[in-house]
């Protein structure tokens, strides 16, 4: 009995540093970058901040489509521009990414770069930017592994475990289409917004909300009158609209339940008139 475990015991050891023989040495590494504010007043009197800032990260492990124990070294630059006493700023952010041991003098795994701030990591799952530079709050949501794209949503991140027994998470967003959309089909009248339910890795299903009265549509899709806010609670999604002081709250809410890991809108909830279906882009 003692030889036979003797023998599984040193199979064990031979067959764990065969794998970590298989792995690349990880080659060290030093990187520095600058961070940097510049304050003057422009020939109008104005005064005028702009700012650099450049920030290091390391990912967790468990990155969706990596290897289990690779991490990734973010480097996250944030160069922005603001007139002291304005609203809103001029803003751009780089996401850029490499697999921890790799220098950095190389090219990167990939690289984000779009107008917003304070780009965060999420579960070591994914990446969200803050794209809201002026009044209005919205975020875009890419895949930590591949920096690919997965949504836009304009109320905060939701997510939640669609099991009890282990953690599997999901993340719901919400976008509400603008004026300059660019999917012709998000702009009919009566488009109120799309729910996007998510994975780490992909977009699991989005649903086209509508509203039949296409000026309560309007009032319902309008940021400016109405505030949008998304719990989940157990299986369920649950969006509510209200609209803004000084008018009544007048909430709309909607249930969409979730199935076998998919938005069930055959069974939504919702106000007379307003409808849930099943949207691909």
């Amino acid at each position: 009995m003692n030889g036979e475990f003797l023998m599984k015991f040193t199979g064990a050891c031979l067959l764990s540093a065969a794998i970590l023989l298989a792995q690349p040495a990880k080659a060290p590494f030093q990187a520095t970058s600058t961070s940097q504010i510049d304050f003057h007043v422009a020939k109008d009197h104005s005064e005028v901040v702009a700012i650099n800032n450049v920030e290091y990260e390391l990912s967790g492990t468990g990155i969706p489509g990596r290897p289990p124990d690779d991490r990734l070294v973010l480097r996250k630059t944030v160069k922005s521009r603001q007139v002291v006493g304005d609203i809103g700023i001029e803003a751009t952010t780089t996401v850029e990414a490499w697999p921890l041991g790799v220098n950095l003098k190389q090219a990167p795994l990939y690289s984000i770069s779009v107008e917003g701030t304070n780009p965060r990591i999420v579960n070591s799952d994914l990446v969200v930017i803050s794209r809201g530079l002026e009044e209005d709050e919205w975020w875009s949501v890419y895949q930590l592994g591949t920096g690919k794209r997965l949504f836009d949503t304009y109320v905060p991140l939701i997510q939640f475990s669609i099991s009890r027994e282990t953690l599997t998470l999901r993340y719901v967003g919400l976008e509400v289409p603008m004026d300059d959309v660019k999917d012709k089909r998000l702009k009919v009248p009566n488009v109120v917004a799309v729910l996007s339910y998510a994975s780490s890795d992909k977009i699991i299903r989005e649903a086209l909300i509508t509203c039949d009265d296409p000026k309560r549509a309007g009032l319902l899709r309008s940021l400016a009158d109405s505030t949008r806010k998304i719990t989940a609670e157990g299986k369920t999604i649950r969006l509510s609209i209200s609209q803004n002081y000084p008018s009544a709250p007048a909430t709309v809410s909607i249930n969409i339940p979730v199935a076998e890991d998919d938005l069930d809108v055959a069974h939504v909830q919702a106000p007379p008139g307003v409808h849930v279906t099943a949207w691909k882009r």
